[in-house]
């Protein structure tokens, strides 16, 4: 009965990981593809360069132009409120008082 227990945890323990690469049917098709690419070259980016040094900095460019043009704006979604990160902590050493405390419990 033991080892049949043992069994039965070890195939669950490794059928979990498998649950983990399973992918979503959100693949984009050829014409949706397609259609980004058209949206890119009327937006001023052309893929026949070949070797261009300037790649990258031209598909970003074409692909803001063309994400303002469809309405986006930006990233994310929208921020409200505002953040401590990177704000200075305002630390100084422990006092003896306060070091007997935290070591002796107080007394």
């Amino acid at each position: 009965m033991r080892s049949i227990a043992i069994a039965v945890a070890a195939a669950s323990a490794l059928s979990v990981p498998l649950a983990a690469f399973s992918q979503t049917d959100a693949s984009l098709t050829r014409a949706q593809v397609r259609a980004e690419l058209q949206q890119l070259e009327q937006a001023g980016y052309t893929p026949a360069r070949g070797e261009d040094p300037n790649y990258p900095v031209e598909i970003q460019a074409a692909e803001a132009r063309v994400s303002t043009q469809n309405g986006a704006t930006a990233y994310g979604g929208a921020m409200s409120g505002s953040s401590g990160a990177g704000s200075r902590a305002v630390a100084r050493p422990a006092s003896t008082e306060e070091l007997k405390q935290i070591y002796f419990g107080g007394q």
